[in-house]
């Protein structure tokens, strides 16, 4: 069993919608490189994805 840790040592990221940093949690272990936004809100007002070039989508 790992021990403890304080927050100041836990690796963090900036959140993909808001860009504040944001540290990892437990509920993450499995995936935290996948996790990509720091709260259900953040997650939900994503910014949408751009879609490709009307000159590419012809070819």
């Amino acid at each position: 069993m790992s021990r403890m840790r304080r927050k100041a040592e836990l690796p963090t990221k900036p959140c993909a919608a808001c860009g504040r940093p944001f540290a990892w949690r437990r509920k993450w272990a499995r995936d935290w490189e996948a996790v990509r936004f720091c709260s259900e809100r953040c997650r939900r007002a994503r910014p949408p994805a751009t879609p490709a070039p009307r000159d590419q989508l012809s070819k």
